[in-house]
Parts: C-alpha cells; sequence; structure tokens
C-alpha cells in the first residue's frame, strides 16, 4: 500500500507544475533545465530512519514536481546496509523511487569494511569510492545536502 501511495504521489507531483504555497521559490526558478538538486543522507538501516529519508524524497518531488528537481540518496555507514538485497526492508520502495529517476548512491567503503560488493546491492544502486567525498564534490557543484 505504501508503494502505491508513493507511486501516486509521485505520479500526481510530476503532473503539476511547482507550487510556492508559503514557500517563496527563489530565483531562479526551477524548471526541465535548472532542476532543484537536492542530496539527501542515509546513515542508518533503522526501518523508521530509512522510510522517514524516501518519505523525504518524495516530499521533495512532490513539492518542485518530477521535471523540476533532482534528488539523490547517498548512503554510507549503517545506511549502506537498507540498500543490501539480503536485507532491505524497502527493496519495492526503492524500485519504485527509481522509477522516478532518485538516485541512489552506495558508500564503496562501506560495502568493503561489511564484506560485501556491488552485486549485493538493490538493482540500479551505484557505488562511489566514498561517501562523504561524493557528499562534498556534489555539494560544490550546487548540490543542497539535508541530513533527515
Amino acid at each position: 500500500m505504501r508503494v502505491l501511495f508513493a507511486v501516486l504521489a509521485i505520479a500526481l507531483a510530476a503532473a503539476l507544475p511547482a507550487r510556492a504555497g508559503d514557500t517563496r521559490i527563489a530565483d531562479p526558478k526551477p524548471g526541465w533545465d535548472n532542476p532543484r538538486k537536492v542530496m539527501l543522507q542515509l546513515t542508518s538501516d533503522e526501518p523508521r530512519h530509512v522510510n522517514n529519508v524516501l518519505y523525504n524524497a518524495v516530499n521533495v518531488l512532490d513539492f518542485y514536481g518530477q521535471d523540476n528537481a533532482k534528488v539523490a540518496i547517498i548512503a554510507y555507514a549503517a545506511g549502506v546496509r537498507a540498500l543490501l538485497k539480503e536485507s532491505s526492508p524497502v527493496a519495492e520502495r526503492v524500485a519504485s523511487l527509481k522509477d522516478y529517476e532518485v538516485e541512489f548512491v552506495a558508500c564503496g567503503n562501506t560495502l568493503k569494511t561489511i564484506g560485501k560488493t556491488e552485486k549485493d546491492l538493490l538493482p540500479g544502486v551505484t557505488v562511489v569510492t566514498a561517501g562523504i567525498p561524493e557528499i562534498i564534490e556534489r555539494k560544490m557543484t550546487g548540490w543542497h545536502y539535508i541530513t533527515p
């Protein structure tokens, strides 16, 4: 049911233009050629935290519209465990969010530490050498960094 809700929320968001509500949209306005770029940190495999991060991704896409935002979830430390095929409590939600171009990135250093490889991750999760430098470098190129 939660997966269906997430899919419906994102589909609705994609159909609607960005809205301001009480939030004032800064210039330049987000758009297809100038999307808002948001990184969400995932550092825990505790189900409540993992689900919160995924809901945050849905909320960003809902607010701006799918064409007006890029969302990346950067997992390191215990957060990488939430993206493992064998133990992910949110595999269906990850697959659903990938359909809406949410990017999932896992820390290679963490994978080495826990004795796992890229093959152990859910389909479509990319691996970078180190999660924190990935965040730093994306921040330097205009990505906003959120720690839910």
